[in-house]
């Protein structure tokens, strides 16, 4: 068996000091890793934090985990800060084309502190990229032994090494000792047929409007400005103040406007309310349901989509299918 794993820094590499850890120290300082039975082929991509990484560089390394797959490696992993981490997973999970797995993973505790994680992160996330059981089920985030969808999963602590949960879901399974438990597969969607450049990618910009209290309704706009699409993350099932509503309406005119929940778990309803700014309010006036999918995967989903050339209705259609 082979793992090609891409280092991409992040706390995982942070040893407390400079200069930061290699992949190459990252996994010779996993206890137990030979036992696994894996040749770890290592390749450090770029040395961030995540909130540095860019939909132009995780791609680039999806593309390297790709063709390490279609060379006879039985998965890959990739190493990289948690801060954005939910949303580079979801955003190779989009695109990624195999069956063997491509896993990620990460730590919240650096190498300098007591009880650091990346150590168990990075043996458990071998564990599952070598798994027969991890095949076809996409992208995955495999964290404190859980193994999570990239299209389900959220960071929900800013510290806690159990950060990582699926709050629709739950994990879709767990490492036990040596093996790797699923008990949970969902079924695999085509990657999608949208490969933008990066210059397509440089040049599509996505809002985001998130509803607060009180707020002038003037506020949209300053978010949608200069965009080609707009995420609303709205109150509750998927609600604003009905003075925006007609704002949001007009906007469709322009750039699709995504409708999304800002409370972190559940859908998007469709009919269930109806008064100005309701959820079926908005939907009759244009606006994309984005069902299950936080506005921050949404976002990813919607720039890709729009920077790979797609039309109103196939952003819907991809919404329907992912959401």
């Amino acid at each position: 068996m082979r793992v090609a794993l891409f280092a991409l820094g992040g706390t995982i590499s942070v040893t407390g000091g400079e200069p930061r850890l290699t992949g190459e120290q990252i996994v010779a300082a996993v206890p137990g890793l030979e036992r696994v039975g894996a040749r770890i082929d290592v390749q450090d991509a770029e040395a961030v934090p995540s909130s540095g990484l860019t939909f132009v560089k995780v791609l680039e390394v999806v593309d390297a985990a790709s063709r390490a797959v279609a060379d006879g490696a039985t998965g890959a992993v990739v190493l990289q800060g948690t801060d954005t981490l939910e949303e580079t997973a979801f955003l190779a999970d989009l695109v990624w084309p195999h069956p063997q797995p491509l896993v990620l993973t990460g730590a919240m505790r650096n190498a300098s502190l007591a009880g650091a994680d990346g150590a168990a992160n990075v043996l458990a996330a071998v564990r599952v990229a070598c798994a027969p059981e991890a095949r076809g089920l996409g992208a995955l985030v495999v964290f404190n032994d859980q193994v999570h969808a990239a299209r389900w999963v959220r960071k929900t602590h800013s510290t806690s090494t159990a950060t990582f949960v699926s709050p629709n879901t739950g994990p879709l399974g767990h490492v036990v000792e040596d093996r790797v438990r699923v008990l949970a597969a969902p079924p695999r969607l085509d990657p999608l047929p949208y490969r933008p450049t990066p210059a397509q990618l440089a040049a599509t910009r996505v809002g985001v409007y998130t509803a607060v209290l009180d707020e002038e309704d003037t506020v949209v706009d300053d978010a949608a400005r200069g965009c080609q699409g707009l995420v609303v993350a709205g109150f509750g099932a998927g609600h604003v103040a009905g003075a925006l509503a007609p704002r949001l309406g007009a906007l469709t005119d322009r750039i699709p406007v995504v409708l999304t929940s800002r409370t972190g778990s559940g859908s998007v309803l469709r009919a269930t309310y109806r008064s100005p700014g309701s959820e079926s309010d908005l939907l009759s006036r244009g606006l994309i349901d984005a069902g299950m999918l936080d506005p921050w995967k949404a976002r990813v989903l919607l720039r890709l989509l729009l920077a790979g050339g797609a039309g109103r209705d196939e952003i819907a259609a991809a919404f329907s299918r992912w959401g």
